[in-house]
């Protein structure tokens, strides 16, 4: 099975990199000292600090290997790539809601990059799918739990 392609800016990548780092040096390194530090206090097998520790431990590692596989995988999203034709992975989008007349503006991101309370939208959210591809002055309908909403693409900027 092929697995998924992780799509990133540059900044995402390098905050992935750094989440990376500091689980493998200072994360690894402290619950390796609080497991050192419970099996001091003598019988592990009633011992709530060990077990805690252990169980932190093995998210850790699994969270490594996470990281890892999703740097494996990862496809940058080219800067020069994005052009202001029509919206792509990386354009910033400037949207006017039609029924209450106000402006968003949102960049559209992979889904591991998504962060909507920052106005980074995923490619494969509602509204993200629904402007992927569109030009400038276009209007789109995006179906949501509470009905549907319709956004006009008022510009497409480079970030």
């Amino acid at each position: 099975m092929k697995e998924k392609e992780v799509l990133l800016t540059v900044e995402g990548l390098k905050k992935l990199e750094e989440e990376l780092e500091r689980y493998k040096s200072v994360k690894r390194r402290d619950v390796a000292e609080r497991i050192k530090q419970a099996i001091g206090f003598g019988d592990i097998s009633e011992n709530s600090e060990y077990e805690d520790a252990k169980n932190e431990q093995a998210w850790i590692e699994g969270r490594i290997l996470t990281l890892e596989k999703m740097l494996r995988n990862a496809k940058i999203i080219d800067d020069e790539n994005i052009g202001t034709d029509e919206v792509t992975l990386g354009s910033t989008v400037l949207l006017k809601d039609i029924e209450y007349d106000e402006d968003v503006e949102y960049t559209v991101v992979g889904s591991m990059e998504a962060d909507p309370g920052n106005n980074k939208i995923s490619n494969e959210s509602p509204v993200g799918r629904a402007i992927l591809g569109k030009s400038k002055g276009s209007i789109v309908e995006v179906n949501v739990l509470a009905g549907a909403l319709k956004y006009q693409i008022m510009d497409i900027l480079k970030n």
